[in-house]
């Protein structure tokens, strides 16, 4: 059963970027955006490569996104979904901030 493991503290964070770290053997990237926390899988699916952490945030409508750093493509920080084909994902991971610190279950 997996449990909430702590990552970081939030001073380590930089708005509206990510970092990767590993909770469980998982590569996770860890966004934090607007006070709160979203972690989704490092792992590029079209790239193939460990680099979602390096994506750039941003909106598409409603939809709070990271752009993935090498073909471009978004995914959800909500869902994983990528927008331009919803055939492809990224897992997501619960995350929160607590005493400063940030806490993610894989």
């Amino acid at each position: 059963m997996s449990e909430f493991q702590s990552v970081c503290s939030v001073n380590d964070l930089i708005p509206d970027a990510g970092v990767n770290a590993l909770v469980n053997g998982q590569q996770v990237a860890v966004f934090y955006i607007d006070g709160k926390v979203y972690a989704i899988g490092n792992y590029d699916p079209v790239g193939k490569a460990n680099v979602m952490s390096r994506g750039m945030t941003g909106n598409i409508g409603d939809a709070l996104v990271v752009a993935a750093p090498l073909y471009k493509e978004h995914y959800n920080l909500a869902t994983g979904v990528c927008i331009e084909n919803d055939a492809l994902s990224v897992p997501v991971y619960e995350a929160k901030i607590e005493n400063d610190v940030v806490f993610v279950k894989v």
